[in-house]
This record gives C-alpha cells, structure tokens and sequence, in this order.
C-alpha cells in the first residue's frame, strides 16, 4: 500500500495536534484514569484495518513504533515482572495493516525469539509472525531462511531447519550456499562446525548490517561455548585426579589445568560454579546464551 501523500500527512499531524491540545485542556478539568501501558485496546488485525481506512501504512508506522517502545521500555526495565505480553499482538497489527513491511518481520522475529530477559523468549511467535510474511511475500527467501535459523539455533529441531533452508534455496534469488547448508545441517546439525559454518556463511554474504550484526554475535557466543564446552573436560580431569571439584579458577591454575582465569571474547570471565558448572559472567554483553546451548563438539 502506498505511503500517505505529504499534504495528508501533514493535514494529518495538524489534526493530532489538535486533538492534543484538547486532551490538554481536559486533563486540566477533568480526573483522568490511571492509563495501563500493557492494554492493547484494538487486538484484531481486521478491525483495525477497516478502521484505518486509507491511512494502513501511516498507522502501521505508529504501532511499528510502539513495538519498538514496548520491546525496549520492556528490556531496559528493573521490575522483575517485567513481561513482553504486548510484543506479538503489536507486530501482528502492524503486519496486518502493512503485509510488506519487511522490517518488521525481520527485527520482530528476533525481539520475539531471543531468550528472556533479552527479548520474549517465544520462538513460536518468531516463527508465526516469519510465516505471516510469507503468505504475504511467498517468495522472500530470507524469511524462509530466518525461519530455518530459529529451528536451529533456538529449538534445536534440526531436520525442521534443514527443510526451511531447502525451502529457502529453491526461492528466487537465493543464494547457491541455502541447499548446502540445508544438507549440512541434516548431516551434522548442532555440531560446533555446521554452527559456525552457518553463521559464518551469514556473515560473509549477508548484505543488511543486521544479518552481520547477528552473525558476528553468534560467532562471538559459539566461541564462548567452546572454551565452556573445554573448561567443562578440565573441571572434569580435576575432580578425577583430585576426589573434589575446584571452587574457583585458582584451583584449576595451581593444579596445571588453565594458564590462568578464562574470559569471554568480550574480555569478562567465566564464572565456575560450587557444583562445577559454568557459565557467563552475568556482565557479559554475550548474555544470554541458547536454551540448552552447548553444540556438540
């Protein structure tokens, strides 16, 4: 749908404007109630549509803002209640009211499937709002490709995900290494290599920074989960040899088994756990890791 002319556009601030100044006047005269910044008043796409009349594409900028508010507000936020109740229904009514809005499909998909506190932690939602554009963009590759993604870096669900970037490679303009990776992910799937493979692929001929953003950031979290996956064999060795496991990195220098107290590739050191476990500093800008994240080796 085409974007509002710019006399509309502008007949159209001068009114909101207005429209302000009144609710000025009024919050002066008259008590208002305590609004709830999580209700959501409209929640059908449909309703909203036939409300919005010829102005879809200027109201789906509006909400396409107010998820961005709400996904940030929700993130920056210190209440530990703090919940992203609000992420989905946004995106599904500003998809609704611009099927093509491509971004918002793309940053949607991952503000909904990145882990908690992070983003909402609801990979099925990631994967319903890229299937939506799909319907509406049947042969957009890169949706099909995100979706793949999700499968494999957040649910695991390895020959899923090799479906999806079959799926993907068969699309117009995909690029030539989808049905290769669809084969390697199959064969080795959750493997250290297929992962960074992927991820590396990405890097290399993704062409909008926040395919790279991501890709450098995954690569950045496999190659903390490396030196975990290492640091779990030394803590191991160690409670072998020594009947106990070690309470801190200390133990682990003095005993020869590390050089000295491990970091991240963002310089902030692991944490090593009472029961042996270990973990990323809660500093750690690499926070948080996959559900479950530990690729085989």
């Amino acid at each position: 749908m085409p974007r509002l002319p710019r006399f509309a556009f502008a007949a159209l601030i001068a009114l909101l404007a207005a429209v302000v100044g009144l609710q000025v006047v009024l919050a002066d005269r008259v008590p208002q109630p305590v609004a709830d910044s999580n209700l959501l008043y409209i929640r059908s796409g449909e309703s909203l549509k036939r409300i919005a009349l010829s102005y879809r594409s200027l109201l789906a900028d509006v909400y396409w803002i107010r998820t961005v508010q709400h996904y940030g507000g929700t993130k920056r936020a210190q209440d530990q209640g703090r919940r992203y109740d609000l992420l989905y229904p946004l995106l599904d009514l500003t998809t609704s009211l611009d099927p093509q809005f491509d971004v918002v499909y793309r940053f949607g998909a991952i503000f909904l499937a990145e882990p908690f506190p992070s983003g909402a932690g609801r990979p099925d939602q990631a994967i319903a709002l890229l299937e939506k554009g799909l319907k509406a963009q049947p042969d957009d590759w890169d949706l099909a490709q995100q979706i793949g993604f999700i499968h494999y870096w957040w649910r695991h669900d390895y020959p899923t995900a090799a479906d999806w970037f079959q799926r993907a490679s068969t699309m117009p303009e995909a690029p030539a290494w989808l049905a290769a990776m669809a084969a390697v992910t199959l064969a080795e799937g959750g493997s250290f290599d297929s992962s960074r493979r992927l991820w590396q692929q990405v890097l290399n001929d993704g062409d909008a920074f926040w395919l790279h953003s991501q890709a450098t950031f995954r690569l950045k979290q496999l190659d903390a989960m490396e030196v975990m996956a290492a640091l779990r064999q030394r803590v191991q060795r160690y409670a072998e040899r020594t009947g106990s496991l070690p309470q801190s990195w200390n133990d682990l220098v003095a005993a020869r088994e590390i050089p000295g107290v491990p970091l991240d590739p963002e310089q902030h050191p692991f944490v090593l756990r009472p029961d042996g476990t270990i973990g990323l500093d809660p500093k750690s800008p690499l926070n948080p890791l996959p559900p479950g994240a530990a690729p085989r080796s």
